[in-house]
């Protein structure tokens, strides 16, 4: 019987599903994270009476013919790059990009990884780091008299130092734009790498033309929604009941086929 393995096909979609929604609720505090949206497709259909075939030796046509679903699968899951709000923090290494573009960031292993946290600290030398201490490019250091860090929305660097009055630049944040931001590879702890579907990527000024803008004293709050993500999981839940009903429905046909 068919039914069983179309209903199950049709669990295991809303199982995933559950587990997307499930990471984006996880993650609704997580600074800088892009919600992630399952989409689905159904499968291959088998053919009982093909359509436009002949039905008689006179040349008629079937005209729309029998075809038989066999289920469903997960085709992709989107992430949604959708701008998250902006948080104050007043804190000076903390900065947001107002539009698009991500912070560049050299991994131990020298390959450049790229965020939207910027929830950045201080190495030892004074060079600019994440929170897990990887160089934010392209690592400029702040010389321990420094008495204020400013860093303006273009990502020039200035500070004053002890004993002077006017500030002095030290260097310019670059941030990179991809041409599909969905096709970036997700490392967790807030990193993405680079990969053959989101292209090569761009690096330019902040505030230039394409590039979004950064700003001192803000972080980037999840864009995740949980009104509506608490919606979908609903649905889901449904969908996935629905599909076990008729998983019971068709046991108890064979039930009645074998009680014959």
């Amino acid at each position: 019987m068919r039914a069983l393995d179309i209903a199950a096909t049709g669990m295991q979609a809303q199982q995933t599903n559950v587990e997307v929604i499930s990471n984006n609720i996880a993650n609704m505090t997580t600074t800088g994270y892009k919600r992630e949206r399952v989409e689905f497709q159904d499968l291959i259909y088998q053919n009982l009476r093909r359509t436009g075939s002949n039905s008689s030796d006179a040349g008629t046509i079937v005209p729309s013919g029998v075809q038989i679903g066999l289920g469903v699968k997960t085709a992709a899951v989107y992430r949604i790059n959708e701008q998250g709000n902006l948080q104050q923090t007043s804190n000076s290494l903390d900065l947001a990009i107002n539009g698009n573009g991500y912070f560049q960031v050299t991994l131990p292993s020298g390959q450049t990884a790229y965020t939207r946290d910027g929830t950045f600290g201080l190495a030892p030398d004074g060079t600019i780091v994440t929170a897990d201490g990887y160089t934010v490019q392209p690592g400029i250091q702040i010389p321990s008299n420094a008495t204020n860090v400013t860093i303006n929305s273009s990502g020039q660097v200035q500070v004053t130092l002890s004993g002077q009055t006017a500030p002095q630049t030290l260097g310019q944040l670059q941030i990179a734009v991809f041409p599909n931001n969905a096709g970036l590879q997700a490392e967790g702890s807030n990193l993405f790498t680079q990969t053959a579907a989101s292209g090569a990527p761009v690096s330019g000024n902040p505030a230039s033309a394409g590039f979004g803008q950064v700003m001192q004293g803000f972080v980037e709050a999840s864009n995740v929604n949980v009104v509506t993500e608490i919606t979908n999981l609903i649905t889901a839940q449904r969908a996935y009941e629905m599909n076990s009903k008729v998983i019971t429905a068709g046991d108890q046909m064979m039930s009645t086929l074998t009680n014959l």
